[in-house]
């Protein structure tokens, strides 16, 4: 059934933008997804369709049909992946740089879960839906490395758990801008969604979640910096977060720092990844060689 949202402009609201006002009173969906609720007659204002630049007045009764989510399914795709580990509860695949990992409204297919599914012929675990079956965790489009990948929800539910309780090793290298004042230490700042951008993290105090990351300086070069990164928690976009918020973006974050020439992405690899087994109860870890893309960064870094 559709939800539908009713609101009254008060005088503070007068001149405002109907989409801008409803991006704040409706903080889950995008400004972009609002504007097509106008485009489509969804918006009513005073029991009248509304353009998205439509300018509120004091007293306007609004009102927002939101139609039921359209349920994707993800299909199985012969799409080459780098599997690492693999047996009967689990896999531990090697996400190439720019892959996305489940699909979504802008991509809904081409993803890592449609490589598993064509992989592993459906036999992944059913605890996060039909959309994101068998991820445990995720990692960005543009980070590249180690995911672990549960065929069981047996499995799932106890690597999740493992998570949850910080016995899960998680370790990122990553290049950052500047030179660290010390060689190693712990960011310790809770994150939550941006109330100025809904599609972005940040550190905050309100409605916020516990974020831990550690870090080590590996090697400088220059006003760079190669950085070792171990997450406690996971929140998501922890790292980039962080480093943002300590005054060292990752190279390339176009979102929480700026462009970089010739990099698509932050330059952001999942080096490392531990967990206990399962089934054997068996500590395994996994590292990962840096993908071409990080050590061509490097290479030209450590040149000048």
């Amino acid at each position: 059934m559709a939800e539908i949202f009713e609101l009254s402009a008060a005088a503070d609201d007068a001149g405002t933008r109907i989409d801008k006002l409803l991006s704040t009173q409706l903080p889950d969906m995008s400004r972009s997804a609002l504007q097509k609720l106008c485009d489509d007659g969804s918006v009513l204002v005073n029991d009248k369709p509304v353009s998205k630049n439509y300018k509120l007045k004091n007293g306007d009764a609004v009102t927002v049909n939101i139609p039921d989510p359209q349920e994707l399914k993800a299909e199985p795709q012969d799409i080459p992946i780098e599997i690492v580990y693999e047996d009967d509860s689990l896999l531990v695949v090697n996400k190439p740089k720019g892959m996305v990992v489940h699909p979504a409204a802008g991509n809904p297919d081409g993803t890592l879960v449609n490589a598993l599914l064509y992989h592993c012929k459906g036999r992944l675990s059913s605890i996060n839906g039909v959309i994101r079956p068998g991820i445990v965790h995720r990692i960005d489009k543009f980070t590249s490395g180690l995911l672990m990948v549960a065929k069981t929800d047996k499995a799932h539910n106890h690597l999740a758990a493992q998570i949850k309780d910080h016995s899960f090793t998680r370790e990122y290298n990553a290049v950052c801008v500047g030179r660290f004042a010390e060689p190693s230490g712990t960011v310790d700042e809770p994150i939550g969604r941006s109330k100025f951008d809904r599609k972005k993290m940040c550190v905050t105090y309100q409605n916020s979640k516990e974020a831990v990351t550690h870090y080590e300086v590996l090697e400088e070069f220059g006003q760079y910096s190669l950085v070792r990164f171990r997450l406690e928690t996971g929140r998501t976009h922890q790292i980039r977060v962080h480093s943002a918020f300590i005054g060292h973006p990752v190279l390339g974050d176009d979102v929480y720092g700026k462009a970089y020439k010739g990099l698509e992405g932050q330059c952001l690899h999942a080096k490392k990844l531990g967990f206990i087994h399962p089934d054997t109860g068996r500590y395994m870890e996994f590292d990962s060689q840096l993908p071409d893309y990080f050590r061509k960064i490097l290479d030209k870094l450590r040149k000048g």
